[in-house]
Formats: C-alpha cells, sequence, structure tokens
C-alpha cells in the first residue's frame, strides 16, 4: 500500500505523517504540542512554550547569511475536526488515516489536516535541515487558531524578532496572499416555551444530509447548501400542519458550512400521510435546485418516541420565521478585486437545550464597518423575536502592502524558480496575519501554500505536485531573502 511518508520531498511529508498521528482538533492540543516540543529537543532546536500555548522555535543563521533578515516561519498547529456522517472517530484520541488517490491525499472519511497541517510540516522540514541556506529563522506554531485564533490574540509583543513573516496557511499553489478578512463570532439566543403535547400527536425526526459543507470563508461562494437553512425551509413548507418543534440539532464547527442538520417535531397522526408526501416532494425541489453543486443531498423522514412536551405553537412558528429571514452566505462582493467575496457570514451551528434555541454563526469581511452593519442586523434579528445576540472574538482583517520588500523577494524568487509571475491575492478567509501585525506593525508578511481543497469538511485533499513546488518555493525565497541595511 502506498504511504504519504514515500512522496517528495521526503522531509516535508515524513513530518506531516507524524502529525496525522497526533490528535490536534481546536483547544486540545496538548499531543501535538508535547510532540513538536520533544521533535525540538531531539533536533536541538532552540523551543519554549507561551502562556497561551503558542510554540516558538528558533534557528541560527546558516554561515555566511547572518546579515540577511530574520523570517518568521508561522503556521497553527489545530486542524478542524470534522467526519463523515456515520464515522466513528474520536478526534482526541483517534489518529486521522491517509490515503492516496492518483495526485492526492485524503484522509478516510474525516479532515485531512493539511489545514495547517502541510505548513507546520513545511517549517519542521525547513529547521531540521543541515543543508539548507537561509538568515536568522523563528517558528511560530499558534494554538486554536480555527476556533478563535487564541494563539494569535494571546502572543505578547516582543516574543518575536524578525522583520518578514511567512504564513504557510494557504490554499493554492501559485498564488501569493498579501491580504485577508476579520471576522466576529454571533451568538443568537431566543428563549422558548414548552407545553404538554396535544393529544393524538405523533413525533418524527427529519434529518438533512449528503451535502458537501466546506470551509466558511473559502468556499462560502461556490453555491454549496446550508444544512441548517435547507432544514427549516423543509419545516417552513409543512408549518400551516400544526407542527411543534421539540429539537433541533445541525451543524458543529462555525468556520464548516454545515452539512448535516436534523429537528425532532411532533404534528397530528392524522396529518402524517399529508406532511411526509409534502416533505418528499420539497425535498425533490431541492434536490433539483441544487443537482449541479449538492448531488448527494437527501432527506429520511423517521417515527420516534413521542415526547410529552413540545415547543408551543407561538414559539415554533417564531423560530421558523427567524430562521426562514436570517441572513446567510455572500452579503456583498469586493467592489476592488475581481471575485473576491467582501462579506459574508455562515449560520453555521444550530441547537436547543430545553430552554433556548441557540445559533452560532461566523461574520467575515474585509470592510470592517460592513462587519459590523451585519453583525447589528443579526443583534435586531434577535431583538424582535425576544432573544439577544452576543457578539464575541472580532479580529481585524489584513490590509495589503503592494510597496512591501517581501512581496517584491518573493514574486522574483516565484518567477526565477517557475518562469512565470506568481497571482498576488487577498482572501476572504481569516489568516492570523491581521493579528499578528497589530502586534508587530512593521513587519512585512506573505502568506501562501500548496493547494488544497476542500478544507473543514471530510472531502479535504492535498494536491502532492504542488506540495513540491511549495517547498521548493520557500526553500528558494529563504536563500533569497535581502540583507539588512
Amino acid at each position: 500500500m502506498a504511504t504519504i511518508k514515500n512522496l517528495e520531498p521526503k522531509a516535508l511529508w515524513n513530518n506531516f505523517d507524524s502529525l496525522t498521528k497526533c490528535p490536534r482538533p481546536s483547544k486540545h492540543e496538548e499531543i501535538v504540542r508535547e510532540f513538536l516540543v520533544n521533535w525540538a529537543k531531539k533536533n536541538k532546536i532552540e523551543c519554549r512554550v507561551d502562556k497561551v500555548g503558542n510554540v516558538i522555535m528558533k534557528k541560527p543563521a546558516t554561515k555566511g547569511m547572518e546579515n540577511r533578515k530574520g523570517v518568521v516561519l508561522q503556521a497553527h498547529i489545530d486542524m478542524v475536526p470534522q467526519a463523515r456522517a456515520g464515522k466513528v472517530h474520536d478526534f482526541q484520541k483517534d489518529p486521522i488515516v491517509t490515503r492516496i488517490v492518483e495526485d492526492w491525499v485524503y484522509a478516510t472519511d474525516t479532515t485531512l489536516g493539511a489545514d495547517n497541517g502541510m505548513g507546520v510540516a513545511a517549517a519542521m522540514a525547513v529547521l531540521e535541515s543541515k543543508t539548507l541556506k537561509h538568515g536568522p529563522l523563528e517558528a511560530l506554531f499558534t494554538t486554536d487558531e480555527e476556533t478563535g485564533m487564541t494563539g494569535a490574540f494571546g502572543l505578547k509583543k516582543g516574543e518575536l524578532e524578525g522583520q518578514y513573516l511567512l504564513n504557510l496557511d494557504s490554499e493554492t499553489e501559485g498564488e501569493l496572499y498579501v491580504g485577508c478578512a476579520g471576522g466576529i463570532d454571533a451568538t443568537i439566543s431566543i428563549p422558548y416555551a414548552m407545553e404538554k403535547a396535544p393529544a393524538k400527536y405523533c413525533a418524527m425526526k427529519l434529518t438533512v444530509g449528503g451535502l458537501l459543507g466546506g470551509h466558511s470563508g473559502m468556499e462560502i461562494n461556490s453555491g454549496r447548501a446550508n444544512a441548517n437553512k435547507i432544514l427549516f425551509r423543509l419545516l417552513c413548507y409543512v408549518n400551516d400542519c400544526d407542527i411543534r418543534l421539540y429539537s433541533i440539532n445541525g451543524g458543529n464547527m462555525r468556520n464548516a458550512i454545515p452539512r448535516d442538520a436534523e429537528a425532532v417535531f411532533a404534528m397530528p397522526k392524522a396529518h402524517l400521510d399529508c406532511i411526509t408526501k409534502a416533505l418528499n416532494q420539497e425535498a425533490a425541489r431541492i434536490q433539483k435546485e441544487l443537482a449541479t453543486v449538492e448531488p448527494n443531498f437527501a432527506i429520511t423522514l423517521e417515527p420516534v418516541r413521542m415526547s410529552p412536551r413540545v415547543m408551543t405553537e407561538a414559539d415554533t412558528q417564531k423560530l421558523i420565521n427567524m430562521m426562514m429571514v436570517a441572513p446567510n452566505g455572500v452579503q456583498r462582493m469586493s467592489d476592488d478585486m475581481e471575485d473576491l467575496v467582501e462579506t459574508s457570514l455562515n449560520l453555521a451551528i444550530a441547537s436547543t437545550n430545553g430552554k433556548n434555541f441557540v445559533l452560532k454563526a461566523l461574520l467575515r469581511s474585509s470592510v470592517d464597518t460592513a462587519k459590523n452593519d451585519l453583525a447589528e442586523r443579526l443583534v435586531c434579528l434577535a431583538n424582535m423575536c425576544g432573544g439577544k445576540c452576543q457578539l464575541t472574538g472580532a479580529y481585524p482583517g489584513w490590509k495589503p502592502n503592494m510597496q512591501s520588500g517581501l512581496l517584491k523577494t518573493m514574486k522574483s524568487t516565484y518567477k526565477k524558480l517557475y518562469k512565470k509571475e506568481p497571482k498576488v491575492m487577498a482572501i476572504h478567509a481569516g489568516l492570523e496575519c491581521g493579528l499578528l501585525g497589530g502586534k508587530y506593525p512593521e513587519m512585512e508578511m506573505i502568506s501562501f501554500g500548496p493547494t488544497i481543497q476542500s478544507p473543514h469538511s471530510p472531502d479535504e485533499r492535498c494536491n502532492i505536485p504542488s506540495c513540491q513546488k511549495f517547498f521548493d518555493f520557500l526553500v528558494a525565497a529563504l536563500e533569497a531573502m535581502p540583507e539588512n541595511k
């Protein structure tokens, strides 16, 4: 059986293989952090862990390169834990099982963790090399990037010395990123009342599944469906049949487009055949709408044990109405850069707890005023429904610096290596560069990486040939860094 350890460049893939054996979901990075500290000790690399759990390594310049500008290699150690429906995988204990399909590396029914494991592996390969030429090097491996950028938020000023930062967390080879969107978390909480279930009612569970999901920044403009929105569209279609909600459960990560969602609801037994037929008819219409982008969309409807208490009719109506009008997806495209999303939101996680309906969303925008306006729209929506909306975890965008000396070096190096110009881009996803730039305003930054498709979903895959080009470019760029003046 083919193994990723035999892929080229071997140093990169061997390190990534080691990372797949280290469970590292966001907020649970203890195992991978210990692995990196022990790895640094084994390779006699200076290493420390700061107060928030970032791992910082340092390596002196190679002989004759001491006067080059210092470079920080930056990547995050956590990954998004997503498994395909029916797959049993404990992301806090189980390793990622990889497989090779033609030019791609996949995991087996889970996220791969190439986001951002390939960046970590590349930095490790540079640090352990005895032959690569480079100036003074530091590596910053941040914690909890995917669910709050805790590591970047908590990094103290003065921890780093480098003048340039190479963020290794982008996902299309041949593109240099010089800007990204900022973000903010919104949590809506709507109270609801329960009452005794009406007589002659039965309970059903409606499940929406088979959707692709994906990264809520990179793929928010792909047309992929949001399982939570689809679920409530179906419920709205049969809402005039006296249904009563009991529970909602959809999505599990703010930065992943939800692939699955389910609702348990009660309805008059006499309406069972009518509601079943109506839901299947509406699902068929949705399936036709989404045939190109969501070919595996499907619903299931099955009887479940009837609960003695259900949501009131008024509150059932209120939640369905709210979810039908709640904004989701792309809100505005950029006026300044072609095909770039300016503002979006992802209605990521919907749940009930017996007292409140909780909806968690991630808002993104490269324009802070637009982001704030969208957040206030959610606040108003929650207020109209008798609830509240809490806004937390705001982080700034990263403003492009087209006059950057680092950008000039990276462009010329890429052109020399591959005989063509790299694309200079901004990205709608959130990168840590915005936060890090606030702490180190004089530090110039570029983000780049290998080609990774469908991150934050079980379809995540990493392109093998692009990894060789990515690593060769990184090595050449380090050797090409200019001297301090």
